[in-house]
Order: C-alpha cells, then structure tokens, then sequence
C-alpha cells in the first residue's frame, strides 16, 4: 500500500511540475549594459546593439504596467523579470503601486537570473583621495555648507566608527568600559512653562569640566546620550562654557540625569577627535570627508563607500481606499548602502526607535513575498510592512549591518479601517544580525498593534536592544495585538553592555492567543548599572500570553520577568545562569499575574525568586531548582521549606535536573532526570533557527563578533 500511495505522489508531482513548465510566462530582463528604450525581452544585447535588456528595474517595472494593460487575458498570465549580475545605482526609492500587482495565478516576479547576484547600490565609492600627513582626504560637495550629512562609511565592507570622545574599548561602543563615556553633572533645572517650580531640562546638560572644549567643529559634532532604553542624539545650539552647559537644538524624551546624575554620553562625528587608524568624520564647511586609514590600506586597494539613498523599494498602497499592492515577489535581490540621516534637530524616540523608516517598505501589500532577499549596510531598518500588510512572507532574507532594526510589522496606532488592519504576515527562516549601529533601541523583529502574525524559525542576533518585541499598547487597555507566534527563533548576543529595560523577547499590552514557543534564548547583556536585560519580558500590561518550551540561559537580570500583567502562562521553559535573580516578579495585583509551572531553574549566583512575592496573586508549582553553587536556596529570607508550607511550590522540587553537558550549554535531560519525573517534557531545539542549504545554515555560525568573554 505504501509503494502505491509513493507512486501516487510522484505522479501528482511530476504533472504538476509539467503543467507549471508548460505554463505561458511573460519574461523581462534587466542587465547592466540594458536600456530602458529597449524592448527588454533579451538577456543580452542583440548582435546588432539596437535592443536587449532594460537597465534598471524601473524601466521593467513600467514595461510590466504597459504590457498587462495592452491586451485582455494578459493579467492571467504570469510575469517575471529577471535581474542579471551587477550593480544598479540608485538614488531614490524603486516605487510600486496598485496597478503593479500581480494576480493570484499569475504573480509578477522580479528575481535574480539564476546563479547571479544583482545589487541595488544606494551608495557612492570615494576614489579621488588626497594625501594629507596622516589622513586622506575626498571631496564630498554636496556637503559643503548644506545640512547633508554622512551617517555611516564603509571601506571593504566594514562599517567604520566616526571620530569621537572618548574612545570606545570595542567596536560599535559595545561592552564598553566607563573609560568609554563622559558622564553628566547631574541635572540642569528650568522653571516649567505651565507649573511654578523647577524641573529637570531635556534640553540642557551640564558637563564636568575639561569634558567638553570650544572645538572648532563642535557645531557640527553629534552628542549621543544613553537613557535607560534608548538613546538621544544631539546637536549643539550653545555651548556655556563658564556655566558648563550645553543647549541642544532639539529636546530628549526624558530629562538629563534623570536615571542618574552621571549619564552616559559621548560625542562624534567630531573633527578634533579624528586621532586613531579607521576612524572618519565629514567637515561640512569643506565639503570633505576625513578618514585615517587602517594598517595596509592604500587608496588602490580599498573599496569606501558612503550612503546616498534612504530607501530601496516601496510598495506604496492606499489601503483606506482599499487599493492593494497585491502578489508581488521579489527573490534574490540585494539592497546595499543607504542612509537614514539625522537632522538639525537631532533624534529621541521613545522606545525602538519608532520613528525611523526602512529600507523597503510597504503599505497596504497583500500576499506579497520576499524570498532569498539581503538588505546590508544601511542607516535604517531593513523592513517594514505597514498598515493594511496581510498575508505577506518574508522569507531566507538577510538583514545585517543596519543602522536601525530588522524587520517592523504594523503600526504604533491602532487601525480606524479593517482594510488598514496590518495581520497574517510571517517572517521565516531569515537572519537578522548586527543593528542598532546608529540607532541603537531599534529591535530585531518588532510587531505593533498587528495580528495573526507568525516569526519563526529566525537567527536574531547583535541588537544593542531586544530580540523581538511585540504589542505595544501599555496596560489594559484593549489593542489590536494578539494570537502572534514567536516560536523556534534563535536570539542572542543582546544588549552588549550598551541598553536597558530589554529583553530577548519583550512584550506589552493585552495578547490573547499570543505565543512564545521553542526559543533558544542566550548572551542577554544589559547596562548593569540602570537595569535589566532579561530574556522572557513581559511588560507593562502583558496579558493571556502563552510562554513555553523555551530556554533561556546567560542574562543579566532573570530569565523571566513580568512587569505587571494577567494570567501569562510560563510552562515547561528552561532558565539557566541568569546573574542577579532567577525569576522576577515588579508588582503585586489584585489578580493572577502569572502561571509559573512545570519549568526548570538552574543557576550558580544570585538568588531564586526577587521582586513582589508577597501577596500570593501568582500560581507557581511543579518546578525544578538547581543552585550549582551548592548554597542552600531560600526565598525572600525564608527557607524553600517554609515557602512550601505558605502553599507556594507544594510541589516543586530541589533537584539537579541532570543535563547532558551543562558545561557546554546541552540542556537534553538524561533518561533519569527528577525534572522528567515530575512532569517536565523535553525541549528538541533542532527545529529551532535556520534551515534550509549547508551554506545558508551556516551562515549564522560563520558571523564575527566581540563576546564579553572575547572583548
């Protein structure tokens, strides 16, 4: 019977590949040496130079409009462009509209011909250099006396820090040592325009003496100030040097000093502190851009580039109107350099850096995929798909080296239409890597006000802020977030020292159906000094969230933590090494906060259970602890005994769960495991993170970076 049914399938297989070979498809080509005023329908030039491919995927994306609207019936066949090897420069965004849409059977493709690689080149290489003592010099006019300003410059690939004070230990400022910041004397104080007191200024901060001096170009220097989750990025509009205060042109979210009266902050982009190989800074009054070159470098042999466009492709819809980008694929393309600049006003979000932009962005696209894509070295996140964004994929696409986050879905409103409603995307498969380089609370995967949305199966990784964050409404208050699935991610190496009040996945707002499942969660670092990055966060009002089957080992602070929130399950995870606490509860409620059951805890410092455990609005039960340390475990000054006999962990146990290789992070239970015994079911990470090819697999292993322990 067996052998039948596999008979059957190959069948059915092999029609269906027949009946798709034999399917009319329209095709285009696009090619470095193509033309738009060409027909487009060769892959190269013909033998007479008079037609061939277009050169850009405009002039494609034009012909594909002409072409479907010329004759009836064309809309029900399908159409693909294929994008030949190279660099296509591009200045301005690649913009797509209702009527570049596809249909369901007969989807509009623009993919990569097979085995090339074609690149959307939003940058300008600087080969002109000139030799100046130390440094080298190239002319970048546009600059000259104008706002334009360089966020980031790149040579051989490498993103390279601006010249700034002080120095930072590591590259990106991560794990930084206190030599790496000035740090604020304490607050400046302003009469508040509506009240008659004073009050901390968000404008205003005083420096310690000999910190900051009148450089010449301090004018056009860029002040970054770490706040607990966040930073601000400052220009100066006066510079008080008797009073040691500095006015910036635009205003932080919070006050100065607010968390503390010695904040972090340097600054960069600062002429004068161009001191050390691999450092840059653009002088605005010449117009030139200022590098001094690394050990080996000579102009010959090196590639520098510096951004120019902000974004690359843009599925622009008006889905309040109810007009859809729809069925649209983009496979194999690669965006590389482009910006996202920071005005004369400077920045401060409020949290993720919600203001900034993407690369490729969407609104109103319906069933739209891109597949196999890479977004690089760019000032802004990678992806956004906006309001009225449903049933989109994105798939085995790469964002890595970005100024902001990875990927955003939905909206930090809610939507007033049900057409505008953002749901039903999924994010598969795909490695988010390095972000935050310039805007450093933007998130790996970051879902707002959306549903039914599934990420699954990600690496996300080398974010100075959280892995993934979803919700975004604060407290009870009814929102358009629920029933999304984070399930088989891989998410680590956070924080870096740099932010606070993270997590390896943080959540906020009321999300029924919402899950957490079967994520390897590790190397959560925050600034030990504000406070935490732990690596389940439920936030402020987190509620009817489903947290299992995940393992969460090496945070700063504890590897659950809830805010406040109602009824979240915590079941059958596991947390090891957290440093301070284990499991952390802020605030006592009037109902249940959470269920906290069937999960083993393993750790070697700091203590078991911290924070508000005293009003018993919480169920835990069931639960595995192991301190390795030997010490005996109590909870809030009590012995784990008297805990019990308060009905707290009636039936919990003290117990070494027996892992594999607790060494090497193997967290498989052997066969005579207590935790097994009492319940627990075992955690199979191999369907968690990347999959697919050998090469791409191991992409994620292959990936660089400074470790705590490397540093």
């Amino acid at each position: 019977m067996r052998t039948i049914l596999t008979l059957l399938c190959c069948c059915v297989l092999f029609l269906s590949a027949s009946a798709f070979a034999e399917r009319e498809v329209k095709r285009f080509y696009v090619s470095t040496d193509g033309r738009d005023t060409w027909s487009g329908e060769l892959e190269s030039p013909a033998d007479s130079g008079e037609d061939g491919a277009f050169a850009t995927i405009a002039g494609a994306r034009d012909a594909v409009r002409k072409w479907r609207s010329a004759t009836e019936g064309n809309e029900k066949i399908p159409v693909e462009v294929l994008i030949r090897d190279g660099e296509y420069p591009i200045t301005e965004a690649i913009v797509f509209t209702p009527e570049d849409s596809g249909f369901k059977e007969a989807p509009v493709v623009y993919r990569a011909y097979p085995g090339e690689v074609p690149v959307l080149f939003g940058g300008r290489r600087l080969t002109s250099w000139e030799l100046r003592e130390d440094r080298w010099v190239a002319s970048v006019p546009e600059a000259r006396g104008s706002d334009f300003s360089v966020g980031a410059f790149w040579v051989n690939g490498d993103r390279l820090d601006s010249a700034r004070f002080p120095k930072a230990a590591h590259t990106a400022g991560d794990y930084p040592a206190a030599s790496d910041f000035f740090y604020t004397d304490g607050p400046v104080f302003k009469k508040a325009a509506d009240k008659n007191e004073e009050v901390k200024s968000s404008t205003e901060l005083r420096f310690h003496e000999g910190d900051i001096r009148p450089w010449e170009h301090l004018d056009e220097a860029l002040f970054i100030v770490f706040h607990s989750w966040a930073t601000s990025m400052h220009r100066v509009k006066k510079a008080d040097f008797e009073s040691r205060i500095l006015e910036f042109t635009g205003a932080a979210r919070w006050p100065f000093a607010q968390w503390t009266d010695g904040q972090w902050y340097f600054v960069e982009h600062l002429m004068e502190a161009l001191t050390l190989p691999g450092e840059w800074c653009l002088d605005r009054k010449a117009g030139e851009l200022h590098y001094l070159p690394r050990t080996g470098e000579t102009p010959e042999t090196v590639d520098a580039v510096i951004p120019l466009t902000r974004q690359f492709l843009i599925l622009q819809g008006n889905p309040a109107e109810e007009k859809f980008v729809s069925y649209l694929h983009f496979n194999g393309l690669h965006m590389y350099y482009g910006d996202w600049p920071i005005g004369a006003a400077g920045h401060s979000d409020a949290q993720a850096e919600i203001s900034v932009e993407a690369a490729v962005q969407a609104k109103g696209a319906r069933h739209c995929l891109f597949e196999s894509c890479e977004v690089s070295h760019v000032g802004s996140y990678g992806l956004w798909l906006r309001e009225g964004c449903k049933d989109n994929r994105v798939e085995r696409c790469a964002f890595t080296d970005l100024g902001a986050g990875g990927v955003r879905i939905g909206e930090a409103f809610d939507a007033k239409l049900v057409p505008c409603l953002t749901e039903y995307n999924t994010v598969d498969n795909c490695l988010l890597h390095d972000g935050g380089r310039i805007y450093r609370s933007a998130v790996g995967v970051w879902i707002g006000r959306s549903s039914h949305n599934t990420i699954s199966r990600n690496e996300i990784c080398d974010f100075r802020y959280s892995g993934v964050s979803v919700g975004w409404s604060w407290g009870y208050d009814p929102t358009s977030a629920h029933h999304n699935k984070i399930t088989g991610n891989h998410i680590h190496n956070l924080g870096k020292g740099q932010l606070s009040d993270m997590g390896g996945i943080y959540t906020l707002g009321v999300s029924p159906g919402t899950e957490l499942r079967n994520n390897y969660i590790h190397d959560i670092l925050s600034n030990p000094d504000i406070s935490g990055g732990w690596g389940l966060y439920t936030d402020e009002g987190s509620t009817h969230i489903l947290l299992t089957d995940n393992i969460v080992c090496n945070t700063t602070t504890s590897g659950f933590h809830q805010h406040y929130g109602r009824e979240n399950k915590v079941v059958n995870n596991i947390f090891a090494f957290a440093r301070k606490e284990q499991v952390f509860r802020s605030r006592d409620e009037t109902h249940i906060s959470f269920f906290f059951e069937n999960n083993i805890v393993y750790f070697d410092q700091g203590e078991l259970l911290s924070g508000a455990w005293s009003k018993g609005n919480f169920v835990i039960n069931r639960n595995c602890y192991w301190d390795a340390s030997g010490r005996e475990i109590q909870i809030k000054g009590q012995s784990f005994e008297n805990w019990q006999r308060s009905g707290e962990d009636k039936d919990s146990i003290i117990a070494d769960p027996l892992f594999v290789d607790i060494k090497g992070r193997n967290f498989t239970l052997k066969e005579d495991s207590p935790a097994l015994k009492l319940g627990f079911k075992p955690i199979d990470l191999s369907q968690t993170g990347l999959y697919g090819d050998d090469a791409w697999v191991a992409r994620a292993a292959s990936l660089k970076r400074i470790t705590e322990e490397t540093k």
